[in-house]
């Protein structure tokens, strides 16, 4: 632990900003997986609304700089791409 004050704040907000993000990536990850077993399940409409609560969560971490734009951006194509085809076969 720093002796200098500045530094122990630091420490301190940056331990409080590290849990944060932790939890908030774990909601995403938790909120894609449901995505992706609602549709590899063949469940319509449980399929639209978790993959846009995971289309919604995955905007929201780019904002919040937890994923690149670019990773979000590739991630809601593969999860749109699979519920059209899943509706596309109902």
């Amino acid at each position: 632990m720093p002796n200098i004050k500045s530094a122990v704040k630091r420490v301190k907000s940056s331990d409080k900003r590290r849990m944060l993000n932790a939890s908030q990536k774990s909601a995403l990850r938790t909120a894609v997986k449901a995505a992706d077993a609602a549709l590899t399940n063949n469940e319509t409409e449980a399929a639209q609304t978790a993959v846009a609560l995971a289309s919604k969560k995955l905007d929201k971490a780019v904002t919040k700089g937890l994923i690149h734009k670019n990773a979000a951006a590739r991630k809601k194509s593969r999860l749109a791409q699979k519920l059209n085809a899943l509706l596309a076969q109902a």
